[in-house]
């Protein structure tokens, strides 16, 4: 059954593998990220206030990419510090496989629809498109594993995302930075435009997802 997950193999990762797994995480994050923040920033989604920045790397300035670094290397951690015993019982068939690769692909055709319609849904409709080759990636590997340790996954979420979305929150109010609001819904959540908290959970989700299923992978195959 989905729910259940037997397991023999010791609750913590070994340090090498979270050590692995966070750099690794890191390096396709950077690779990953990069080049669409940067495509964003160009068609002015966003920008920064008067004198915030003060070296650019391409159009980034170098606080994003240490940005991205470090919410990787933060929600990596707070991952490996949940993480119990990994369930080796969960069967993932190929129909399984082409299931979640569908899924992935719903979320990009979501993202699709939204950046072909009104310009206030860009932003939204681009974080939908962009998410969605890794999440089909990732829920083709194993969704049904995800599913089983759906509680554990959603605390390693929920916490960075709270935690980023308030900071995130401080930041815009303090004018360091702008969302454009042609290309924004205008809709927030307890003052936080509704974009960056979909942008933080889905990044999140990237993260937990991941290692989590790294862990899971390894005992089935290694």
């Amino acid at each position: 059954a989905v729910g259940s997950v037997v397991s023999r193999r010791p609750g913590r990762a070994p340090f090498r593998v979270q050590a692995g797994g966070i750099a690794l995480i890191v390096g396709l994050a950077l690779v990953y990220t990069t080049p669409w923040d940067n495509y964003l920033i160009a068609r002015g989604v966003w920008w920064y206030g008067d004198g915030v920045v003060t070296t650019r790397i391409w159009q980034m300035p170098l606080g994003e990419y240490l940005f991205v670094t470090i919410q990787s290397i933060l929600v990596g951690v707070w991952t490996f510090q949940l993480d119990g015993p990994v369930g080796t019982t969960v069967a993932h068939s190929w129909r399984d496989r082409l299931f979640g690769i569908g899924a992935g692909v719903g979320v990009g055709l979501a993202g699709l629809a939204m950046l072909l319609g009104p310009a206030s849904m860009f932003y939204m409709g681009a974080i939908f498109a962009w998410a969605a080759p890794v999440l089909a990636l990732q829920w083709g590997v194993g969704w049904r594993y995800l599913l089983a340790v759906r509680r554990r996954v959603a605390v390693m979420v929920a916490v960075p995302v709270v935690y980023l979305s308030s900071i995130d929150r401080v930041a815009i109010e303090w004018g360091l930075w702008t969302i454009s609001p042609t290309y924004s819904t205008g809709l927030t959540v307890g003052g936080l435009p509704l974009e960056e908290g979909v942008f933080f959970l889905v990044t999140s989700l990237f993260v937990a997802q991941a290692l989590v299923l790294l862990r899971w992978v390894i005992a089935r195959w290694g």
